[in-house]
């Protein structure tokens, strides 16, 4: 009797014997799988979540006085736009999603506002587009900002010499992003009038290494514009970096155990299988049947070489005994 044949008339007289096997080593194979995928999962959201918290690198002047920006929330000094573009086009660069921004204090409307301009960046290399797309004659307007002048969705403002739709009221922040009027940065350009210009470049940097990857960041940085300086939103690089740790340690944890259990899990039902078939094994043993062709059967069967306790072992090594 072939070993196909044998395993195909052992799972039919042990229907319910094989059904509970299978399904045992279905739920742990599927139990790794979704133990993988999960982990998987939660890697990718959370780097989506850190992504969101916004940019942790900021590329202003080198003569800029950072006592003074953070003071004021913008350089006064200024930059060409072009070089968001040098640095983009820097196959080597390690930092990604450069987003330039024109931004000054003016008196609008008898208040002192931030006018800010952005424009969409020219190109993600991974992951979507960070920063506002603003598209040119809009406007999106902060919440207070919205509030204290009652501002709504669809009215048209005048800023300087130009019109702008409202299309978005922001929500809330609690910061001075609350009393911000975004616009296309060269909507803004031509409303302060200065065409081409910049302040400040936003970015997002892999800092894995801390101290080390910022240097090297702003080694880089120095290397195509001198004239730069690259400042670390600590606060955000290290909220990035606590993360990316929790979701490494977790999947170093779950993945493994997860395996060891399923592979114990099968294990056990294996030998359970064996022990209570030693009898059965002595037989087929003795009758010469060689240990490869017993262990094909368990592995093929999987629920054992007795095929019934209506056929004992005797009936089943003479009936194999007839054939091998």
């Amino acid at each position: 009797m072939s070993i196909l044949r044998m395993m195909l008339r052992e799972i039919q007289h042990q229907k319910l014997n094989f059904m509970a096997a299978t399904i045992a080593v279905i739920v742990a194979v599927a139990l790794f799988v979704g133990a993988v995928t999960v982990s998987d999962a939660s890697r990718r959201e959370t780097k989506r979540l850190m992504r969101d918290l916004g940019f942790n690198l900021l590329i202003v002047p080198k003569n800029t006085d950072m006592a003074d920006f953070w003071s004021r929330g913008y350089a006064e000094e200024e930059m060409p736009e072009e070089y968001v573009t040098r640095l983009d086009n820097l196959s080597a660069m390690t930092i990604r999603h450069l987003v330039a921004r024109l931004q000054q204090e003016i008196e609008w409307r008898g208040r002192r506002i931030l006018l800010t301009g952005v424009i969409p960046e020219r190109r993600a290399r991974k992951g979507a587009p960070m920063g506002l797309n603003i598209p040119r004659g809009e406007a999106y307007v902060g919440f207070a900002l919205a509030r204290a002048m009652n501002i709504g969705v669809g009215d048209i403002i005048s800023v300087g010499d130009k019109q702008l739709i409202v299309k978005r009221c922001l929500a809330e922040k609690g910061n001075k992003d609350d009393i911000r009027l975004y616009a296309h940065l060269h909507d803004v350009q031509e409303i302060l009038g200065k065409p081409g210009r910049i302040n400040e470049i936003e970015a997002l940097g892999c800092l894995c290494f801390g101290e080390r990857e910022l240097a090297r960041i702003r080694r880089d940085v120095a290397e195509a514009l001198p004239d730069t300086q690259v400042t670390e939103f600590r606060s955000i690089a290290v909220a990035r970096s606590e993360a990316r740790a929790a979701m490494d340690k977790y999947a170093a944890f779950l993945i493994p155990v997860v395996f060891l259990g399923s592979v114990i899990w099968v294990g056990l039902l294996a030998l359970g299988n064996v022990r209570e078939r030693r009898g059965e094994i002595g037989i087929l043993r003795a009758i010469g049947v060689d240990s490869s062709r017993i262990a094909v059967l368990f592995l093929g069967g999987g629920s054992g070489l007795c095929p019934g306790l209506g056929a004992g072992p005797a009936a089943w090594a003479a009936h194999l005994s007839l054939h091998i």
